[in-house]
């Protein structure tokens, strides 16, 4: 071997010892003749020094050194001298005495270094990711994954599952991201599809009778991206059989018990509390709260009924909301400037028509370009409903209630950044249940899944769904008293972690009776169903068991153990915003020949035509 030691590993209780290290040139260092040089691997780092005197081509080898050269140098342990001894570091109380020095390897002029504490721009440290990799903080990230990934395999197998691989080249199904598509050769003009998730698959496998299985599964979307999504993705996917939702959040919460014990040393209480989709739209506007802090939502529509203020009374009476958040004792940080800041903010980010604001003085009085459209009663109840005190700062937002949940939680979050609200030690975690089990699409004049079509409806919300057979399509737009698909819940529940969507998953469809009132009121005809998922549908008529599971993200995950805010960072190799990998330069074109082969014309840019 070119080492017998690391250079994270040497301590104290080495001295005297002659070992050899190798690895990465961190720093040279030339103090009044003596040299100091720090050696680095993905274990720590030890400092080496070359005494002048006997040996002057090992002396001028290091003089010639630069940071990232790749040396291997053997010596003995020593102490520090008394006065540079380096506590920051494990091997902070020894020093390496070197005897020989030998290059490895040189290196070109480094565009940045893995251990200088500024960052450089992120394309750059994505162009010359092998460079990115060897900084500190991403080898303990990368680290970090590896050991939860190691819990949880552990902890599955505790648990009665089995891992199983599923394939990577399957059917096209629509699952509301575009696939990633992989022509065939030998069927031209077919295609296979990349994932999007095992969800067919591992119901397939419950249907099989392997009752408890898990994956750690790569996963595709061809999806916009932003900085806590990829094209391609990891996430922790499990079914399990002969289980109801309450089963599948027992396993969960056990799952994030273990790894924040044994990753990050600490204690999580257990149940992990749990509060409606509605309760979490109303309370947060977000079906992923941000528990760290509070700033609770606050509905005030009913006052605003009896309002003079036409912006306010007019929205309630139309059946929109009027709901405000209140930042506490934080009137006077807010300029007239940052105020028109925060409007625009909203108006561009989510195409709000803007927001209202109140400041209280000193006595809590409410002040403000709106106040003199209120009487002093009702200033008072808004005072009352959003428990106003000294020096607090409201904001309003009048709209629907879908566009003032975007608006207030957006306000919500960004002020709690600005706040420092936020403790970022923090790990809070709740689980949201009860979604709705569909939603409308005003743009398509139907509706849809809220999850996937196979999710199945809560029990007691079945009998909305009872005349769905007898509907004509026309009447599927709108709900009456027996036919009220937007009141129907599902059987879902994701996991959230301060204020992320860690994981979400369902309890699934295993009557078929009930799944073809799902695929009916989707507007899925019987021909449509058979050709998208008649593998599926004929396994449900081979003794399909109750069956559920979930998906969570493990970059994710990793990215809010590790205390991070850019999934980016918990990726050996990830892509941009816009889905490329600077430093392969993926993607590219390809040769002639295989696209021939696959029967493919790429379009001109000329004449858009094939």
């Amino acid at each position: 071997m070119l080492r017998t030691k690391t250079c994270g590993e040497l301590r104290k209780s080495d001295l005297g010892v002659r070992v050899t290290l190798a690895g990465w040139v961190d720093s040279v260092r030339d103090h009044s003749g003596v040299l100091f040089i720090n050696l680095r691997d993905r274990y720590g780092l030890t400092q080496i020094v070359f005494l002048q005197g006997g040996n002057d081509e090992m002396f001028n080898t290091v003089r010639s050194l630069h940071p990232e050269y790749v040396v291997q140098v053997t010596g003995t342990v020593q102490l520090r001298p008394e006065g540079i001894v380096n506590k920051k570091i494990p091997t902070g109380e020894i020093e390496l005495n070197a005897e020989t020095i030998t290059v490895l390897n040189r290196t070109e002029i480094v565009p940045f270094q893995p251990s200088a504490p500024e960052l450089p721009a992120e394309e750059t440290r994505l162009r010359y990711r092998y460079l990115d990799l060897r900084r500190p903080a991403m080898q303990k990230t990368l680290l970090l994954r590896h050991r939860m990934t190691k819990v949880l395999r552990d902890y599955f197998d505790e648990h009665g599952f089995v891992e199983i691989e599923t394939p990577m080249l399957g059917k096209s199904t629509p699952e509301g991201a575009r696939d990633y598509l992989v022509p065939s050769r030998v069927a031209l003009g077919q295609f296979y599809a990349l994932p999007q998730s095992p969800q067919l698959y591992k119901q397939i496998l419950m249907i099989a009778g392997y009752d408890r299985y898990f994956q750690i599964a790569r996963c595709f979307r061809d999806e916009d991206l932003r900085a806590d999504r990829q094209p391609e993705f990891t996430q922790v996917d499990l079914e399990m059989s002969f289980v109801d939702s309450e089963d599948i959040i027992e396993i969960i919460s056990g799952l994030m018990s273990r790894l924040m014990k044994e990753v990050l040393g600490r204690e999580l209480k257990l149940p992990i509390p749990r509060m409606s989709y509605d309760e979490a739209m109303e309370r947060f506007g977000h079906d992923a709260p941000d528990l760290r802090f509070g700033m609770e939502l606050v509905d005030l529509t009913d006052l605003a009924k009896e309002f003079e203020f036409r912006v306010f009374r007019s929205v309630a009476d139309s059946g929109g909301r009027v709901r405000a958040i209140n930042a506490k004792g934080v009137a006077g940080k807010y300029s007239r400037k940052d105020i028109d800041g925060l409007n625009n903010w909203v108006i561009e980010q989510f195409g709000a028509k803007g927001i209202a604001w109140l400041k209280a003085d000193g006595q809590g009085m409410l002040t403000g370009p709106i106040a003199k459209n209120f009487t002093e009663t009702q200033l008072q109840q808004i005072a009352e409903r959003l428990r106003v005190e000294a020096d607090d700062f409201l904001l309003f937002s009048a709209d629907t209630f879908a566009a003032t949940c975007k608006v207030l939680n957006g306000l919500r979050r960004r002020l709690g950044l600005e706040l420092n609200l936020i403790d970022p030690n923090e790990m809070n975690f709740c689980w949201v249940v009860h979604f709705p089990m569909f939603d409308w699409d005003a743009e398509e004049q139907r509706w849809i899944a809220m999850h996937h079509p196979f999710t199945a409806p809560l029990e007691s919300d079945l009998s909305y769904l009872t005349t769905a057979e007898a509907e004509t399509t026309a009447s599927k737009t709108a709900e009456s008293e027996t036919f009220a698909p937007g009141r129907v819940r599902a059987q879902a529940y994701d996991l959230v972690l301060n204020g992320f969507e860690a994981g979400g998953g369902t309890i699934r469809i295993h009557d078929s009776h009930i799944q073809s009132k799902v695929f009916d009121l989707l507007g899925l005809s019987a021909e449509t169903a058979k050709e998208q998922f008649g593998f599926l549908l004929n396994a449900l008529q081979f003794g399909a068991p109750p069956h559920g599971g979930i998906a969570l993200g493990l970059d994710r995950l990793v990215m809010l153990f590790g205390g991070l805010d850019n999934i980016r960072d918990c990726i050996a190799f990830p892509k941009t915003t816009k889905a490329a990998d600077l430093m392969t330069g993926a993607p590219s074109p390809v040769a002639v020949k295989q696209l021939e082969e696959l029967a493919i014309q790429i379009k001109s840019d000329n004449t858009k035509n094939v």
